[in-house]
């Protein structure tokens, strides 16, 4: 018999009580019942983002939620700075030259975290720029950045910070406002254990100064539809009600839980992962690893597809490998959302017997299980 297991940074799996929420009746969108739910969501939403400012609810995925954020806060001709350390990163630029704005980019080698040295020195000797763009946890790279010291960095200056913390949010440390943090994305199919469909959005009052002055083209991304409809406790267009209804179950969980606790648990899976990684003689990617995902090095000779195929098709394993540039470099091993210490035990096994099977050398069989059981228990 073959047991699926869900591995990947998202979608992550979905605890049978938000699954069961998807399955009940539908409620139309326009009733009061529906609004109860819809305001204890953006409530519960603040609690997840650290923040007593505006959050927005987008149906759409994360990067749905990242292009609003370009389109509510710039206008043509605006000066803006993206710190990539990553294919996510990127993203910030491909969104950005979509919409004929052309950024200075500080891009670092993938596998570090972003400089933030060179991020203060353009600030200090550029004033006009008016918006920075970075990565929380870079998903295709492992890399967490430091968004404490960024923030402090860029709350000195006129320019806004947005972050991209669609794989963070509820599983690395995160707090919006202490941190200065302007503007926040994040999205229901990682640390929110839900399914993908939902992005969020929460923005400080400095944000929001430049959303009311925006003037790239918006219509069903602007901000101001989608604040003017929080006073009715709905959205402007048609939601992912069902979505929403899960999600709702989902941030109760997040509650009684606490978010200290879940950042502790993502910490411990995480150091876990990692040692037992290590002990089979296997390098990791990242120089600065987040609590999301471990980003391993391919033992030479093998191209790391092979492993992530034979576990999901042998095993009902499902990893993630690389992307772009670390297409067969890299694999990737989630410990995200809805997860314990026995699933990082079974991602770690199948690791183990595929590398094993795979006709791989180098490490003694086992080692890696009972160097993460040492963290663990």
């Amino acid at each position: 018999m073959k047991k699926y297991y869900l591995l990947t940074p998202g979608p992550t799996p979905i605890p049978p009580e938000v699954a069961l929420e998807s399955a009940l009746p539908i409620l139309h969108h326009r009733t009061s019942e529906f609004g109860a739910i819809f305001t204890q969501v953006i409530e519960g939403l603040k609690y997840v983002f650290q923040t007593q400012g505006t959050v927005l609810l987008v149906t759409s995925s994360g990067t749905g939620g990242m292009e609003a954020s370009v389109v509510n806060l710039l206008s043509p001709g605006d000066k803006v700075l993206v710190a990539s350390s990553g294919v996510f990163g990127d993203r910030w630029i491909k969104i950005l030259e979509t919409y004929r704005i052309k950024p200075e980019t500080i891009c670092n080698e993938w596998g570090k975290a972003i400089d933030l040295g060179s991020i203060e020195k353009k600030l200090k000797t550029n004033s006009e720029i008016k918006a920075v763009f970075t990565t929380h946890t870079e998903t295709s790279t492992g890399v967490v950045n430091d968004l404490k010291t960024l923030g402090e960095i860029v709350a000195k200056t006129d320019a806004v910070l947005v972050i991209d913390s669609i794989s963070g949010l509820c599983a690395q440390e995160l707090h919006t406002d202490k941190w200065h943090l302007d503007v926040v994305v994040g999205a229901s199919q990682k640390g929110l254990m839900n399914a993908p469909g939902l992005s969020f959005v929460a923005l400080s009052d400095k944000a929001w100064n430049l959303v009311e002055k925006a003037q790239l083209p918006r219509f069903y991304w602007d901000f101001r539809r989608m604040k003017k409809s929080l006073a009715d406790k709905e959205t402007p267009f048609t939601p992912a009600v069902t979505l929403i209804i899960a999600l709702n179950q989902a941030i109760e969980m997040i509650k009684k839980e606490t978010l200290e606790k879940i950042w502790a648990r993502h910490e411990k899976l995480a150091r876990a992962t990692r040692a037992g990684m290590q002990a089979l003689n296997l390098e990791l990617f990242a120089q600065n690893p987040s609590n999301v995902v471990t980003a391993v090095k391919s033992p030479q000779g093998l191209d790391s597809g092979k492993l992530v195929k034979k576990l999901r098709e042998e095993y009902g394993i499902s990893i993630a490998g690389g992307q772009q540039d670390l297409k067969g470099k890299i694999f990737r091993l989630a410990h995200l959302g809805y997860m314990n210490e026995f699933d990082i035990l079974v991602g770690i096994s199948a690791v183990e017997r595929g590398l094993k099977e795979l006709g791989c050398q180098g490490f003694e069989f086992a080692t890696g299980v009972s160097a993460a059981e040492k963290i663990l228990f």
